[in-house]
């Protein structure tokens, strides 16, 4: 048994090979209570900066990115104690298979780290939206979801360069001043992508508008649903999930409904000509009196002309900063009020009824 296992089997005795397999069987086997055990050690130190933290949503998020990356990072380690033969060494491209699978070995681990940190990114953000919505101003909401997707892209920015740099050899240093020379280059090509960019950054300090308010731009009126790095969504009256580019959302003339102080209603009546003086100043009255209404905080109501067609009422009012559905409910009130008023009145609208006379010559 015991020279079976000083054995030399590709360089390397037997024994190392099982040693290597039994760690990594081992780490494989417990990795979910090693990742636990880890995560509530990372649990404990996010603790003490944020209290009274969710521990299982914690450990959801980043137990398994947790138990992958000990596990590969064990795997590679555990397999680095191994020598690698002389004779599984060719060449493939131009390169060695020991470079290749040292490179794969290190984008499999970056990949995994990555992972894991864009994980804490989700918890943390997590956090700073519960917390976001314990305050009634939507803006706290709207930077969260921002920044989470800032970083997660700067992240995968860097893990893209941690690539380059340790499983391809890559100088960043020297690349970076190279990507400099075309950088007057990519500028241009990426010019609309950079303008929505800055255009949020705008959004979001300036803050013309907030996640779910009613906003009416380029014809499209709805709630805004999200507001990311490069456009706006929009839910429109019409349940359609519309994508406006940030740029145009700075650069049009923009209309933030919901930070309307008021709500005007209009109502045009022109009734009939045969209607005396004294149904009209009743007329007139009534709906004053109808406008002075709980949610009506002003209102003006004039005969405004006399046509040939009939005589031309307006009246205005204005409501409180009311949703769109009590607004309309209120309307609707308001007019069927008038309505009925007029049928009291027997006052009709002009053009309701119409006289037809057949004028003719009779011949003897």
């Amino acid at each position: 048994m015991y020279d079976f296992l000083e054995k030399i089997w590709l360089g390397n005795p037997v024994k190392n090979y099982l040693v290597v397999l039994g760690v990594i069987i081992f780490v494989l086997i417990f990795k979910r209570f090693i990742s636990r055990y880890f995560a509530g050690l990372l649990f404990r130190l996010v603790n003490r900066v944020w209290k009274n933290l969710d521990k299982q949503s914690f450990t959801s998020l980043v137990v398994q990115p947790l138990g992958m990356f000990l596990l590969i990072l064990v795997s590679i380690v555990a397999l680095h104690k191994l020598k690698f033969s002389d004779e599984l060494n060719a060449e493939l491209y131009g390169y060695s298979i020991k470079a290749i699978l040292h490179s794969v070995g290190n984008i499999i681990l970056i990949i995994s780290f990555i992972w894991l940190l864009l994980r804490m990114i989700d918890f943390v953000s997590f956090i700073l939206e519960r917390k976001a919505n314990l305050t009634p101003d939507q803006t706290d909401n709207q930077l969260v979801v921002f920044f989470r997707d800032f970083f997660k892209v700067i992240i995968f920015i860097i893990g893209i360069l941690m690539v380059l740099k340790f499983a391809f050899g890559f100088n960043i240093g020297n690349m970076l001043t190279g990507l400099s020379i075309i950088g007057a280059a990519v500028a241009l090509a990426l010019r609309e992508s950079l303008e929505n960019l800055i255009a949020s950054f705008i959004i979001f300090f300036d803050k013309p508008f907030t996640i779910g308010d009613l906003v009416k731009v380029n014809n499209i009126t709805g709630n805004v649903e999200k507001i990311g790095l490069r456009s706006t969504r929009i839910r429109t009256d019409q349940k359609t999930f519309v994508t406006v580019p940030n740029k145009q959302m700075v650069d049009s003339i923009l209309d933030n409904l919901s930070l309307r102080t008021q709500l005007k209603g209009e109502l045009r009546l022109q009734v009939a000509l045969s209607t005396s003086s004294s149904n009209l100043e009743l007329l007139v009255n009534g709906i004053k009196k109808i406008l002075q209404h709980n949610e009506i905080e002003s209102g003006t109501v004039i005969m405004n002309d006399i046509s040939a067609t009939g005589f031309l009422i307006n009246a205005d009012y204005f409501t409180g900063p009311l949703t769109y559905l009590e607004f309309i409910t209120v309307k609707e009130e308001i007019n069927l009020k008038v309505l009925k008023l007029m049928e009291e009145l027997e006052i009709e609208i002009a053009g309701a009824s119409t006289d037809i006379r057949i004028a003719g010559q009779v011949n003897s």
